[in-house]
Formats: structure tokens, C-alpha cells, sequence
């Protein structure tokens, strides 16, 4: 691969983290982290820490930091494992599902807009390398890296 198209694919990853992640009011008042916490959650809760913070890639202390920012605002709760109470489980409270749902509803129309002139094909094309770029970067980060 070109060492000119390994910078570009860099500098547009960059711009795109940044141009979705700015805060703005138009979708929602989650966070990056919040909202990546909260949709792993939404797709597999119950979860403990150590799995949470497996499943996105995070340290431990990272994890349990961004759980404990969130239940402070009571968007998750945690409770004993009914198979080992020494061990915590999060779920999202019923407060959390309303701001995921109303957040991923904002984020939804905002990629509808931005896509309004893409064909069926290039959308499709866009979801299939964005799953593979997401899937081999949680291998590359499993090895080491």
C-alpha cells in the first residue's frame, strides 16, 4: 500500500472521529465515551467491568472511571452477580435507555442527511469497510498493540 494513501486514510479517520464527536446540542448530551458505554450495554447488559472494558477496548480503571461518571447521572446501576456476589454487574437504568434511544435517534438523522445523495451501493460499501477497519483494530489492539 502506498505510504501517500496510509496518510490520507489516517487524516480522514481523524477528521471523521472529529467531526462526529463534537459536542453539539443537535445530537444529544452524551459524550463519546457515554454513548459507546451506553450502546454496549444496550446490545449486552448485564456486563461486568472486566467484560466492559474488554468489549470496548478499555482499561480497567478507564471502564470503571467512565461507569462511575455514569451513574452518577443514573444512567446505569450496578448490582451483585446473582452466580458470584463478589462481582458487579451494570445495566443501563431506565434514564439511560431514554438518552441512548433519544441520542442514537439524533445521530440516525444526522447520518440520514449527510448520506441523503449516497447510492444503496456506496452506504453499503461504507458499512462493510467501516465493520472490517472496527473489527481488525480490536484484533490489532488483542495482539499487544
Amino acid at each position: 500500500m502506498k505510504r501517500d494513501s496510509l496518510q490520507t486514510i489516517e487524516h480522514e479517520i481523524a477528521l471523521l472521529v472529529r467531526l462526529t464527536t463534537t459536542h453539539s446540542p443537535k445530537l444529544g448530551s452524551l459524550d463519546r465515551s457515554e454513548y459507546l458505554l451506553l450502546s454496549e450495554l444496550d446490545q449486552r447488559s448485564p456486563l461486568g467491568i472486566n467484560a466492559l472494558a474488554e468489549n470496548l477496548k478499555l482499561s480497567l480503571s478507564t471502564a470503571s472511571r467512565q461507569v462511575s461518571a455514569l451513574e452518577t447521572k443514573q444512567f446505569v446501576r450496578r448490582f451483585p452477580s446473582p452466580e458470584n456476589g463478589r462481582i458487579s454487574l451494570i445495566e443501563m437504568t431506565d434514564s439511560g435507555k431514554e438518552i441512548l434511544q433519544h441520542v442514537q435517534s439524533k445521530r440516525k438523522q444526522a447520518y440520514a442527511e449527510v448520506l441523503e445523495d449516497w447510492s444503496e451501493e456506496e452506504i453499503l460499501a461504507l458499512e462493510k469497510s467501516l465493520s472490517r477497519l472496527n473489527h481488525d483494530f480490536k484484533k490489532w489492539r488483542s495482539n499487544g498493540c
